[in-house]
């Protein structure tokens, strides 16, 4: 049995077993120390008595004829029971020599101990676990009668060793072999209370706590074997009880468990479900506000608006591709002039970049030295944070780019971009919507041959000048042009060349008019500029200025023409000075045009009035030409 105090077997076992062990060996030690001490006292006594008796001895008187202290000599041959336990009984003479001894052979001889015993000093009687040495000195006033000196010095020596007593021996033996059976006994005790131990207590000890530890490990079916109603059964009993409760528990638990799962999941389904409800109604208002309107101005101006606020985007912009195939910022969340207006070829950028692959490019941090927005000095010191642009395609076309920035570095989940690219779809249908309309509006009011606005667009826009002149109070002038002898030039030079020169006298017009100006076909061979808070007399000088840049234009040189080149007629009216109606306005100066043709023409004429009354014109707004034609030459 291992010696270690790991089980509580073993800890009762030395409990018990090691204080009565002890309090045995206690036992017989104290008995033994005391039949010592009592064997000493014994044998100290008795060579006492025997030295008191031996001297006693010496003073007994001698019989006559006999040799001195003849008693002595008979009491040493003697075999009495008072000499039988002396070890040694010597005695000595002043020099060493022994004179008397039980030991015949001894008689005569010096001591071997003579200076020990013979040294000067007092007597003595010394005692040990062997015997008792006694030393006497002879002598003194009892001796007087033989030794005379015997009153100043010693005559002789007493040397007396008794051995242990063989009952001390015997009673020695006794007690050790009462201690061997002390611990042969002890040691019978210790196995089989250890035995009964391990069998009764230990064993079941170690099987219960098997048990608790695969409890402990996960195993809650296990059980405690249950031997008896001792208190460890009971222990086992009680375990058993704990763990089928908590088997019921660990089901229960398990079947919340799975139920919390099951709604766990059942609550996601619903939290992607309204997710994607918001995303999809998102989605609907984006398509229904984009839809709702089909000018490109308003529709940018309207996603702006809606995918920032609906988004939890801080900075949105939209960037369309212009007419020069760069990447133009159209419109931005908040309003920054600054960057509004602002190109980018492809490529450049992240814009251009996701524009040239017409792919999702994702710029984690826009402070990056290499994002075009730091090497263009497009940051302030606070400008910091993520940027995802995504490209607006239709029909593998790109149209632009919408830029969603956040301020946090890389801010944008993965699961963002689903949902921003079905908006970028929304936003591309848009606008490839809003683009056709407005091309489609813009053939509808743009004279094909010539590319400037029609007769439609034209009284649209002077209807709008003469309203606005009429409000505050500013004049609006306008340029009835007319190419000379276009006719001759047509039945000449072909159609084909009069179309041409309709082209080139248009470029040579346009090119000196203000942006605010509107320069417009008014049928066949006939242009009408409006300018817009102009007086007559600066209409005049523009409309001079117009006659002369024709005339001097070198393409158009026309050897069928007189004077060898393509020249024009204008006439010029402004309103209030010659109208106060729109109607009027246009039929002075028409008025006006037909009298620089009766002049001769190749000049221009301001309005008079009474112009409008000669005979030879037409009256009235009507005019017998369709703008959209290529160009029918008046008669």
């Amino acid at each position: 049995m291992a010696l270690g105090l790991d089980t509580v077997g073993r800890k009762l076992l030395w409990s018990v077993a090691l204080p009565g062990l002890l309090a045995a060996l206690v036992g017989v030690g104290y008995f033994w120390r005391e039949a010592q001490l009592a064997a000493r006292d014994a044998t100290h006594d008795e060579a006492m008595d025997l030295a008191e008796f031996i001297g006693a001895t010496f003073r007994l008187p001698t019989p006559e004829g006999q040799p001195p202290h003849s008693a002595v000599a008979e009491l040493l041959r003697s075999d009495t029971g008072l000499l039988r336990s002396t070890a040694e009984l010597n005695i000595l003479s002043p020099d060493g020599r022994i004179r008397w001894s039980v030991r015949p052979e001894e008689v005569g001889t010096r001591h071997p101990e003579a200076e020990r015993l013979t040294a000067p000093g007092p007597q003595w009687a010394r005692s040990d676990v062997h015997g008792t040495e006694v030393l006497r000195s002879l002598g003194e006033k009892a001796c007087e009668g033989c030794h005379a000196d015997a009153r100043d010095k010693r005559v002789g020596m007493l040397h007396l060793r008794v051995a242990e007593p063989v009952v001390h021996r015997e009673l020695i033996q006794a007690l050790g072999a009462a201690l061997v059976a002390v611990l042969v006994v002890g040691a019978m005790l210790i196995v089989a209370t250890g035995t009964s131990l391990h069998f009764f207590l230990t064993r079941p000890l170690y099987r219960l706590t098997a048990a608790m530890r695969r409890a402990e490990e996960g195993d809650l079916l296990v059980r405690a074997d249950v031997r008896g109603t001792d208190e460890i059964s009971q222990l086992g009993s009680a375990f058993n009880a704990m763990l089928a409760r908590l088997t019921s528990m660990k089901a229960e638990e398990i079947d919340t468990h799975r139920d919390l799962q099951v709604t766990k999941w059942k609550l996601s389904l619903k939290e992607e479900l309204e997710e994607r409800i918001a995303e999809l109604a998102l989605l609907f208002d984006v398509a229904r506000s984009v839809n709702s309107t089909i000018e490109l101005s308003e529709l940018l101006s309207r996603i702006t608006q809606l995918v920032p606020e609906r988004l939890h985007i801080p900075d949105f912009s939209i960037m369309l591709v212009n007419a020069d195939g760069l990447l133009e910022v159209k419109s931005t969340f908040p309003a920054n002039p600054e960057l509004e207006g602002m190109t980018f070829q492809l490529g450049e950028g992240a814009g251009g970049r996701a524009a040239q692959m017409q792919r999702v490019v994702y710029v984690p941090d826009i402070t990056d030295p290499s994002s075009v927005f730091a090497r263009r000095g497009l940051l302030t010191g606070h400008d910091s944070g993520a940027i995802l642009c995504i490209p607006m395609v239709h029909m593998d076309s790109v149209l632009g780019v919408l830029n969603f920035r956040r301020p946090e570095v890389a801010s944008f989940a993965p699961e963002e971009l689903e949902l921003l690219t079905a908006v970028a779809d929304q936003a591309a249908t848009a606008v490839k919507n809003a683009m056709l309309h407005a091309e489609a509006v813009k053939l509808t009011m743009t004279d094909p041959l010539t590319g400037v606005p029609n007769r439609r667009h034209l009284f649209n826009r002077l209807e709008i000048e003469v309203a606005r002149a009429q409000r505050f109070g500013t004049s609006v002038s306008v340029l009835m042009v007319d190419i000379d002898h276009f006719k001759k030039l047509n039945d000449a030079a072909g159609h084909r060349a009069g179309d041409e020169t309709l082209r080139q006298v248009c470029d040579v017009l346009r090119a000196r008019v203000r942006k605010v100006d509107t320069l417009a076909r008014y049928g066949g061979e006939e242009f009408m500029m409006v300018l817009s808070n102009v007086s007559k007399d600066d209409a005049f000088e523009v409309a001079e200025k117009l006659r002369r840049a024709v005339v001097e234009a070198p393409q158009l040189a026309a050897p069928t023409q007189p004077g060898g080149h393509i020249t024009v007629s204008i006439g010029v009216a402004s309103l209030p000075t010659d109208s106060t109606s729109q109607d009027l306005l246009v039929d002075c100066a028409d008025a006006a045009l037909y009298a620089s043709k009766r002049a001769g023409r190749n000049r221009v004429t301001a309005y008079e009035p009474g112009m409008e009354l000669h005979p030879g014109r037409e009256r009235g707004l009507s005019r017998p030409n369709d703008p959209s034609a290529p160009n029918i030459a008046k008669a």
